[in-house]
């Protein structure tokens, strides 16, 4: 179409180097680096989100379930029934978790303990993975003394090592010492087997860990679950499952949350900060385009003769839209596919070469990661080219409303 013929040759035949020219080219160039800027600063909060993401998933269940104290086995029961026949459900796992008081020496330290099995040890959290020193035989401590799991950093608070006896006694047996002078607190010792070290500082000092029949006794729950936590095949649909199980149970005396809901917070924040970045950087692309707007004003000027004779050869007031549209859009797409571009091979050259390295001594990393996804691709695209749009729309529409008498009457 001879629109966009014309429109290419006012963007190249310039035979000397003049204003419009120099901020065209400021366009051009303001429009690449900021496209460059935000595909790199989203790909770098991307990185980020998928690391701390696969932090807190590593040991933290998809969903979780837990039962108040008057919550019937039976119902227990029938959710294992179904979890095991959820075609979404990776795995599950029953629990019994409390909060305990653990004393070694004149060393105290409160966190919550969990009994589970050593089946669910290689499929829940993750932990032999984290183990540092020391082994898990949690199914052979019913005829001994019970075996203890614990971080490295509550190990160091603690003052004890591998092989070191520590005693346990539960909240609930304190709050009812509490209560009645007279009551004996139950206090267990336990063997600590096991150190454990995972990339989470606050999972490190919250969970300890035991075996499932241990726990039960020490909380006198005579091995009465507390809980259920599920692994699913697609962590994104964990919210969906959390309410398939709300539609379908009575969670009167259950409390079901998803990762989100136990994450909601620092998700929340996460999310607010990538925004941010997004509307910020967002304004380079903007001040380019508005440089869009300027030169093209200024070219419908210029070419007020050349509009003239085009109109009196015919050529409609829709053509001559076009072509100062295209103009625009033509400066908006050079400058978007070589920001494109440029951002592009940043990202790889960051994934491959490590451009912006970090101490992996001060951190878990050793370079700022980076993760590129193809919708975050297509929404800056997007944006730039909608700004450059709306940008071309006014000179386009001015040039359209020129006199034509007066445009040619003294040529």
């Amino acid at each position: 179409m001879f629109e966009f013929f014309i429109s290419k040759r006012y963007l190249r035949s310039k035979h000397k180097i003049n204003l419009i020219s120099i901020i065209s080219l400021i366009s051009t160039i303001g429009i690449t680096i900021g496209v460059a800027a935000l595909i790199v600063v989203i790909s770098v909060f991307n990185g980020f989100g998928s690391l701390v993401k696969s932090i807190l998933i590593n040991f933290d269940p998809h969903v979780s379930i837990h039962a108040v104290a008057d919550t019937s086995p039976e119902l227990i029961k029938e959710i294992g029934a179904f979890l095991n026949s959820s075609d979404k459900v990776e795995s599950y796992y029953y629990i019994i978790e409390g909060k305990v008081l653990i004393q070694n020496g004149r060393h105290y330290q409160a966190l919550s303990l969990k009994g589970i099995t050593e089946q669910d040890t290689s499929r829940s959290w993750g932990i032999k993975t984290a183990l540092l020193k020391g082994d898990i035989n949690f199914d052979n401590t019913s005829d001994f003394t019970p075996e203890l799991l614990v971080s490295q950093r509550m190990a160091i608070r603690l003052s004890c090592s591998v092989g070191d006896t520590i005693y346990i006694s539960s909240f609930e047996n304190l709050k009812n010492l509490a209560i009645d002078i007279t009551h004996v607190p139950q206090i267990m010792p336990f063997i600590v087997s096991g150190l454990f070290a995972t990339d989470n500082k606050d999972y490190d000092v919250i969970y300890a860990f035991t075996a499932f029949s241990s726990a039960g006794k020490l909380f006198g729950s005579k091995g009465r679950l507390n809980g259920i936590e599920v692994r699913l095949k697609d962590i994104d649909n964990s919210n969906d499952f959390k309410a398939e199980l709300m539609s379908r149970f009575d969670t009167g005396n259950l409390i079901i949350n998803s990762w989100y809901d136990l994450h909601k917070d620092l998700y929340n924040v996460m999310q607010i900060e990538r925004w941010s970045a997004f509307i910020l950087l967002s304004l380079i692309i903007s001040v380019a385009t508005f440089n869009i707007l300027g030169s093209l004003t200024m070219s419908v000027i210029e070419k007020k003769r050349d509009i003239g004779v085009l109109r009196s050869m015919g050529v409609r007031i829709r053509s001559v839209i076009k072509i100062f549209m295209l103009e625009g859009l033509l400066i908006g797409l050079i400058g978007s596919v070589l920001g494109l571009f440029l951002g592009l091979a940043i990202c790889y050259l960051q994934v491959e070469y490590k451009l912006y390295a970090l101490d992996p001594s001060k951190y878990i990393i050793d370079a700022i990661p980076v993760k590129v996804y193809f919708s975050d691709i297509a929404a800056v695209f997007t944006a730039s080219f909608l700004l450059t749009f709306f940008a071309s729309l006014y000179p386009a529409r001015r040039a359209a409303k020129l006199n034509l008498i007066e445009s040619i009457k003294y040529e």
